[in-house]
This record gives C-alpha cells, structure tokens and sequence, in this order.
C-alpha cells in the first residue's frame, strides 16, 4: 500500500523477520534501465511505493535519479526496490502459491523441455527472451490538466504463445511506446500493452507482426521451485546491449511485500545477480522451464546478491484472471487486520483452547467481511486449513507459510469459509472476497488523476503519487497521518484536497492555501471529487462556501467566479476547467445506511507501517 531511482528501481520488502525500520537495508529490484537523460522530474512519477515507505525513518526509496549509476547510493538506508525494466519506478511485494496447472493449453503455450541443464545457453533457447523498450509520459500530479516529460527505458520480457509476451507492469507504465527488440535482430518491432497487474509487477503485451514471430518457440512455465534449486535469470540488463545470463541458487519462498504494487504475494528470494534491466526476463531451472520472472532486489550493506523472481504460481493466477474476465481484476484481500495469539493468557482470555488461531483486531468497512466478522474474533481456520497462532499455514511438504498466501490463491468473487471463535463458541462463515478500497490510492486508474478548478482553486484526490511529487514536509502531519492511518468508509471514498490556487483577483487572500484537505461544501461532506463537482454545478446559492482542516473556511461568489473562470484557464493555459471523468453523471456511491463519522484509525493501512511482527493486514 504506498519511488526510485532511475536505475534501480525500489521496492518494500515486508516480511515477519525483516523490518522497515532497518536503516541499513533496502529493497531494490534492477527491473528497469531508464536513460541518462531523463530528468529527475521526470522519473519521479515512476515510484509510487516511495511515499509510504518514506513516512518511515530511512525505508523509502530513493527519488529517481538523471544518472542509473546514482541509483544504488540513493536508495541506501531505504527500504525500496530495484525494478529491471523502469527504473523510474516500482514498489512491490511477493505472493504466490500452489503450481500452475498442466493443461493443454500450458502445452500448446510451452517450450520443448530438456533435461541438459547445458540446453539452457542454447541459441534457440534464448531466443524467447526479447529487450524491450519503453516511452513513458507520466501525469503530473501537482498540475493534474497536463503530463511530465516524457523519458525512456529499457527491460526485458520472454514470449509465452499466442502472440504474447510476458513482462513486468513497472517496465511499461505510462507507456506512450513500446518496442520490442529479439535476439540477434536489427529491428525493433511496435508492442502493445494488453493488460497490466499493478499488484502483481506483471503486464502482457502483443506484437502483431508475422516476422516478429517467425521461428520463435515459447517459453514453457515450469512448478514452483524446491530451496537450493539451481536457477538461471536471462535479460537485459546494465552493461552491455546484448543477453546476459546469471546463474544462482533458490534461497527462500516466502510471502513477501512487491514494491510496485504495494501488495504481500508469493516471491521467489535468489542469490543470482539481478541488475537494472533484468526487470521482465524469465528465470528457468535446470530442466529449461520458467520459473518466474525477475522483477526486484533487497539491497544492503550487510548483504549482497538477493533478489526476486515473481514466481509462475503468480503469473498463472494473473493470466487466468485476464482470461476468465477480458480484464485484469486484481487480487482480493480479507479486509481485517490480525495479531497473532502467541500468548497463553491472551488464548485463554478468549476463550481459545487450543495453540491456534489469530485475533481480528480491525475490519475495513468497505469489506465483505465486515458483515460476518467482528473485532475480538478469533480465525481458526480458511477453507478447512488450520489457521496457526503465529498466523501461518502449512504449505508443501514440511513448510509453513504466512496465512495471507490463502488468501492470494482466490480470485476476486470467489468465497471462503473461515472457522471462527467468538466468545468461546466455534462458529463457519463465508465471507466474499474481493480486492481492497484504498482510501488513498497507489496508483492511478486511468493514469490521469481528476481535477476541477473553481475560481483558480484547483481541487484533486489525494494519493500516494501525488504526496511524492509535493514531498511529504509540504502535505502537512495531519493529512500524511490521514494517509497512513485511514481507511475508506465506503467505495469511492476520497480525500479530498485544494492542491492550489492559481492567483486571480477574484481569490485574493487565498492564494497561500496548498494541499489542504476540503471538507464541506455550502455544508454539504465532500464524499470524493465528483461528489464536489456535483455539489458545485447544482449550487444556486449565491456564494461558494468551502469548509476545510482546521477551521478554515474559504468564500467565493458565485457569478464572479463563473465570469472569472475563462479568463484563469486562459491565463494559465489550462485545456478544461475539469477532468474528462468528472463530466459524467454523478452516482453516489454511499449506501445511506452506512455511517460516516470514523475518523483516523490508530493502526497504520499497510502491512510497511506496522512496526512490529504481531500484527499483519490480511
């Protein structure tokens, strides 16, 4: 839930043994090169985890840099990752479970397996793995009617028939272009951006030429590996312009934090080296078959050579979810955040007899489990597995895992039966999962975040992107604590906020104000953007009262503000008063049976703020 340099892109690393608060160590993934040129203002969009994890003493990432080589030294004593394909960007996390199915279409989408680890520097193999480069032109959030300029960088991705090609999502975000490039060739060729899983680091892309193709063999997705299983990761990384491949050893599996998309999956931890511009290439085991994909590093003072390969566990849940839904849905979460029950007197205060179990200390509302389940409950079980009082689960053979992995092995709609205590008495529920609210997003959907401008004051959503852009010393303690500490009270909640005022005659004495959040309009709660341009169109009053944090209040005329409002986009050379969105018709997205009067929570929104092991969002 929450920037990096250009070289190595960020990422959080979250895990019950490693702590953000660590200054010494950081998360980076090397998934993407981004070019020397570009201009820090630039490939500042490209980080969005960097804000959560700057709230935090030395755990953010590093702001991106005009030099890849600054990189390593900017995202010292920070918790962030290093993304091989943009290195303007990435925050991610790992989560991945059970192996992908073996059907015929894995066949028909599959590489001849070979059994000579020898085979995996053949020519013909390699040859799946392509460079890609990418255009990017973020928005820009402090001025949200336009766009940054624009910057390149180059990552890797490996073909999986049909015409696709598999990469990570941080490699093509904000694309304006992409191109491919295969081995041996002088030709780029023009690729397309089908899906992206912002969760998951993962995007598909197509390239719709016949020649692009000619000869190629897919790769094959392979199970998910043993420890101390050889592994080899293929791509493009810094140094050179043509292949390279590195060689290593499976570390860990675990539940881990992608820096990208701010989210705890399965990841894969290697000791291979993994470099900016790895970012996207696969990693094969010793029979030829793709393990995962490469997407991010842990970097340290105290340590050397980890990195992360999302594994295919992850990549088949992606790709089936794209499947069965002509889109990406994303994966769904539980909504409650649960302490462990290591404590004997704590069990028995529950009333829970046995050495399992862990405690519902917070549910979100906007939740299905806010229906079924209530703060003191006791999760003993999901879907018949027992639930340990450490929060873990078996997984595999003689292996236990964090109890979030069962939950990231659902798809969004899909229904799961929790056993519970509640006052000592057992009790099965199902519960709907589906994915999480963000109070404060992450990322942007659509890539441009809406806007209207009333009389020169501009109005927009609060997110973590645009709280990396304004730095966080400027947002304010009582709004970054809002951000961190908060979660929505229904769908579509927003925080809403007067970014600033564009200096008129008719706004004199407010142009000072900045990165305040709004509250009321003409005594009307503000419920999200469009909700506030709803209010302001139906408004006949005769002047424009907007109630904000603190007990400021701000007054405008109407009719002088609507006679000013051409003259202050044509000053400022603003296209539209407002954004495309927000000129659609308002829908409430309040149930009016839902109250409204929670205000900031007392326990962090994401799994990177908790500064302790006992307490993990589900």
């Amino acid at each position: 839930m929450m920037a990096v340099s250009l070289a190595n892109c960020c990422f959080s690393f979250l895990n019950a043994s490693v702590k953000l608060q660590s200054s010494s160590s950081s998360l980076s993934s090397p998934c993407c090169f981004v070019s020397a040129s570009q201009s820090p203002r630039a490939s500042k969009h490209h980080h969005h985890l960097k804000r959560r994890k700057s709230s935090r003493s030395d755990s953010s990432p590093p702001i991106l840099s005009n030099n890849p080589e600054n990189h390593q030294n900017q995202r010292k004593n920070q918790a962030g990752r290093d993304e091989s394909c943009n290195n303007a960007h990435q925050t991610m996390a790992f989560k991945a479970f059970g192996s992908p199915k073996k059907d015929k279409k894995d066949a028909a989408l599959s590489h001849q397996r070979t059994d000579d680890p020898a085979k995996i520097h053949d020519a013909s193999f390699l040859n799946a793995v392509v460079k890609v480069y990418c255009t990017h032109t973020a928005p820009d959030y402090s001025l949200p009617w336009q766009k940054q300029r624009q910057f390149t960088s180059t990552g890797s991705a490996f073909m999986i028939g049909d015409g696709k090609l598999l990469t990570n999502a941080h490699c093509v975000e904000h694309d304006t272009q992409v191109k491919v490039k295969r081995r041996g060739d002088d030709r780029k060729y023009v690729a397309k951006v089908l899906v992206r899983g912002v969760d998951c680091d993962i995007a598909l892309l197509s390239v719709e030429s016949e020649d692009f193709w000619k000869g190629a063999e897919p790769l094959r997705l392979g199970h998910l590996p043993r420890l101390q299983d050889s592994v080899t990761v293929v791509g493009y990384p810094l140094g050179g312009d043509t292949i390279s491949v590195t060689k290593g050893v499976v570390s860990r599996i675990e539940v881990t934090s992608y820096a990208h998309g701010s989210s705890d999956l399965l990841g894969i931890q290697i000791d291979a080296a993994i470099n900016p511009g790895n970012s996207g290439g696969p990693a094969f085991n010793d029979q030829g078959e793709c393990i995962g994909v490469a997407f991010q590093v842990y970097r340290s003072e105290e340590t050397e050579n980890i990195g992360y390969v999302i594994p295919t566990t992850v990549v088949s849940h992606f790709l089936t979810d794209y499947e069965r839904n002509g889109k990406y849905t994303g994966y769904p979460c539980l909504g409650v955040l649960l302490q462990k029950l290591e404590n004997p007197a704590l069990r028995e205060c529950l009333k829970v007899p046995t050495n399992e179990g862990v405690l519902v200390r917070r549910v979100e509302p906007t939740s299905d489990a806010s229906k079924v389940l209530k703060e003191g409950d006791v999760i003993v079980s999901f879907d018949d597995l027992h639930v340990g009082c450490e929060g873990t689960v078996p997984f595999r053979s003689s292996e236990r895992i964090a109890f979030r992995y069962l939950i990231s092995q659902k798809f969004a709609g899909d229904i799961a039966e929790l056993g519970i205590i509640r006052a000592g008495e057992h009790k099965k529920v199902q519960v709907v999962l589906r994915p999480r609210v963000h109070l404060v997003p992450y990322h942007i959907d659509g890539g441009q975040p809406s806007y209207i401008i009333v009389a020169g004051l501009v109005f927009t959503p609060l997110s973590e992107p645009l709280i990396e852009e304004e730095c966080e010393d400027t947002i304010g303690l009582k709004l970054l604590t809002k951000a961190r500490y908060s979660v929505a009270r229904f769908r579509g909640e927003q925080i809403v906020i007067l970014s600033q005022v564009l200096a008129n005659e008719v706004n004199i004495g407010y142009e000072d104000m900045n990165n305040q959040q709004v509250l009321k309009f003409n005594g009307s709660p503000i419920r999200n953007i469009h909700h506030l341009a709803h209010l302001i169109d139906m408004c006949k009053d005769k002047y424009l009262v907007f109630e904000f944090e603190d007990n400021y209040v701000a007054v405008l005329e109407r009719e002088a503000s609507n006679s000013a409002s051409l003259c202050i986009l044509k000053d400022y050379g603003i296209p539209s008063e407002r954004s495309a969105d927000l000129l659609e018709p308002y829908v409430d997205p309040r149930d009016d049976t839902q109250a409204l009067d929670q205000g900031i929570g007392d326990s962090p929104v994401s799994n990177l703020e908790i500064g302790f092991d006992g307490l993990v969002w589900a």
